[in-house]
């Protein structure tokens, strides 16, 4: 989980409040002095801590309960609304309208050393290019002589159009060489040279640059780990660069991510994508709200469902839906969820995204070990028959030995995979509208918790 230290932090500060018998000052002064605990402990600026959670208690206090939830419904929603206004709620950037008006639509990405310029240049290509639009990405890098060969090979491995020349050393003069042919693509990227700080140097070059391109955006790359010095950096390059936005990297891989996200949300120059992993997809376009939602335990739908889009058509979708909620699906079906899933990236990071399921406690050690099954599984399900794998209820006796020496997996993992089969129907049911799906969703998981998570594979 991305800031994983202040999501249990936040989580448990809201099961607080779902548990007191009383809403009242003592308990929303104990929620205050939480929050602010956990993020001070994730590097967040004491004086914007302080003023958000004078907020959050203000509102608590003064505020009427509306008349159809109850004063800890009121409460929850309250310290949602204020992270979401705390890491920077406002302005959308709908790239594909953008993207439709102006062709080729242009991204210059700017930064110092470390950030991880040419990395993002890849991950903000393949996310563009899987949404459908021809993108192209150059490099202008003089500095660094590896920046070509990286960002060619990850232009190789995601089918990404790659222009740049080593030849020359005037980054400039790069653009200009290959300017007509960027001019047949939808968006084009930059990628751009750093240093180790933002000096002089620095700036007349990425000035002498933005010339050249005329970029649409140009977004700022920050390393997560630097905290809320993100803030004193993204104002130098704001005010040195015209930067229009903020791209915050490696946001997985320290506690500090939180402070550089708040930094950069008072700087003027909004945050537009994070990359939460070192895989090309693990990138994804900021959106307050819903990454507010993942780190309360309250899910993101709308990720959700973008990433579910690109592993699976809006046709299989809806018919596996409608198998689904019915509990009549087969094994198949759960061949097609395991590929699916597979290529929506790793199942904490998914389970994050569904409501309801963020806040459920599920050991970490299940999810590792429910990740390790789905492999055996495929070879379990090699060795069955058509009518087997339309009909599990089929697989007793002497067919489960047959399948286990086929595909040389024990005998107890095929018969577990059935149970979670089995369980995994009960729990659909239990998510049909109408449904009492939260407890009934938790009492089958704290069941399942000996042996896996199949309920989990939707």
């Amino acid at each position: 989980m991305v800031l994983e230290g202040l999501s249990d932090s936040l989580k448990n500060t809201l099961q607080k409040i779902t548990k007191a018998l009383f809403v009242d000052e003592k308990l929303i002064n104990e929620l205050v002095k939480d929050i602010q605990r956990a993020l001070l402990q994730s590097d967040v600026n004491v004086s914007l801590v302080l003023n958000l959670t004078k907020n959050i208690k203000e509102r608590a206090l003064k505020e009427e309960v509306p008349k159809n939830i109850s004063k800890r419904e009121h409460l929850v929603n309250i310290v949602y609304e204020e992270l979401v206004n705390f890491l920077g709620k406002g302005e959308k950037s709908d790239y594909k309208t953008k993207i439709a008006e102006k062709k080729p639509y242009k991204i210059m990405l700017v930064g110092l050393f470390g950030s991880g310029k040419t990395t993002t240049t890849g991950k903000l290509g393949n996310y563009f290019k899987k949404r459908g639009i021809k993108t192209a990405v150059i490099t202008t890098d003089t500095w660094r002589p590896a920046a070509f060969d990286q960002l060619e090979q990850i232009s190789s491995k995601h089918n990404l159009q790659f222009y740049g020349d080593k030849s020359l050393k005037d980054p400039a003069k790069i653009y200009k060489k290959f300017e007509k042919e960027l001019d047949k693509f939808d968006l084009v990227i930059i990628d751009t040279a750093g240093r180790d700080a933002l000096s002089d140097e620095l700036i007349t070059e990425l000035n002498k640059i933005n010339s050249a391109v005329k970029p649409d955006e140009t977004m700022l790359v920050l390393s997560a780990d630097i905290g809320q010095a993100a803030e004193s950096q993204a104002k130098a390059f704001h005010e040195n660069c015209k930067v229009t936005g903020v791209i915050i990297t490696k946001l997985d891989g320290t506690a500090k991510g939180g402070g550089a996200l708040i930094a950069c949300s008072v700087t003027g120059a909004p945050v537009r994508f994070i990359g939460v992993g070192e895989k090309t997809e693990d990138f994804e376009e900021f959106k307050p709200e819903g990454f507010v939602g993942r780190l309360l335990g309250m899910g993101d739908l709308e990720a959700l469902l973008e990433k579910t889009k690109e592993a699976i058509s809006e046709e299989e979708a809806a018919d596996l839906s409608k198998k689904m909620l019915k509990g009549d699906f087969n094994l198949l079906d759960l061949y097609e969820q395991m590929q699916a899933m597979k290529k929506m990236g790793p199942l904490n990071k998914i389970m994050e995204m569904v409501p309801g399921l963020g806040s459920v406690n599920i050991p970490k050690e299940m999810i590792k070990s429910q990740e390790g099954k789905i492999e055996k599984w495929k070879f379990l399900m090699d060795s069955m028959t058509q009518e087997e794998l339309e009909d599990p209820e089929l697989i007793t006796g002497t067919k489960i030995e047959r399948i286990s020496n086929g595909s040389g997996v024990p005998t107890t993992e095929l018969r577990g995979m059935i149970k979670q089969y089995r369980q995994s129907r009960k729990l659909m049911k239990m998510l049909k509208p109408g449904a009492n799906s939260e407890q009934d969703m938790k009492k089958l998981m704290q069941k399942m918790q000996g042996g896996g998570m199949k309920g989990l594979k939707f």
